[in-house]
């Protein structure tokens, strides 16, 4: 078993606000990628059994070049669970020819009310060894700031 990083951040939304926002995909493309990509969604079906493929885009990959390009992330993505304003758990596996990038990394989404805000969990397991602890952490926040952003807007 791998690496497992995780992020948390208390959100000025409901739990089903949240959990629209971790299953659509015009939100997802938006609130994902982290500070320095864009993203961009070929299919997305969320529900349990679903598959969808994204690519992140670096706007300057001079100092963290892409895992399936220079400048691009391409993830292929299976939903293993999904629990209505509860938790999303995905499997995904990056589109790269180098081997510290190979393995299926599991992502679960997890979220639960606080009052009238709610608690989002973003845990990382079986992370690949290509991706530091450091800049998975910075990654996992930046997404979960972005997806605050949309939620409490």
């Amino acid at each position: 078993m791998g690496r497992t990083d995780e992020a948390e951040l208390l959100v000025n939304a409901s739990p089903e606000s949240v959990y629209a926002a971790l299953t659509s995909a015009d939100s997802v493309v938006r609130w994902l990628p982290p500070e320095g990509m864009t993203g961009s969604i070929e299919h997305f079906d969320a529900r349990t059994g679903g598959r969808y493929r994204m690519t992140l885009t670096y706007a300057d990959a001079t100092e963290a070049p892409g895992k399936s390009s220079a400048d691009e992330d391409v993830v292929e993505g299976r939903f293993v669970e999904v629990t209505p304003d509860v938790r999303v758990v995905q499997e995904i596996e990056f589109e790269s020819v180098d081997p510290s990038y190979a393995g299926v990394m599991r992502m679960i989404w997890e979220v639960s009310a606080q009052d009238t805000r709610t608690v989002v969990v973003f845990r990382a397991e079986d992370v690949p060894s290509g991706i530091s602890a450091e800049d998975h952490i910075d990654g996992l926040t930046s997404s979960l700031r972005n997806l605050a952003a949309l939620v409490e807007s």
